[in-house]
């Protein structure tokens, strides 16, 4: 008998290997998330039109009877000027003097 583990002698064996990715699962899970998810809003949207007359409520209005009395600060003293002479006599300046005067050229003729 033969052993069923080796290839014939009289044949050549080839082997082929493919690597395929799978495809891609395509499901209505993410189409049906977002449906849901949109009418959750809608309906919430629509009991608060229904439960709030369509407006939002009024704020409160808190008491603001306030009575506030602060010392007003004090500032230091100013400092005393300085004592300046009764009168201030500015300084004499000399006159000036007399332009030169230069003798006019005699015409030539």
């Amino acid at each position: 008998m033969t052993d069923p583990n080796l290839p014939p002698p009289d044949r050549a064996i080839h082997q082929t290997t493919i690597n395929a990715a799978p495809e891609p699962r395509r499901g209505g899970g993410m189409g049906m998330a977002f449906i849901l998810g949109a009418l959750v809003v809608a309906a919430a949207v629509l009991a608060w039109f229904v439960f709030a007359d369509g407006r939002a409520p009024a704020p409160e209005t808190p008491e603001l009877n306030v009575d506030i009395n602060v010392p007003a600060p004090r500032l230091p003293d100013a400092p005393d000027l300085p004592k300046l002479p009764d009168r201030v006599t500015p300084p004499e300046l000399p006159k000036p003097a007399a332009p030169p005067t230069v003798a006019a050229p005699e015409p030539k003729g």
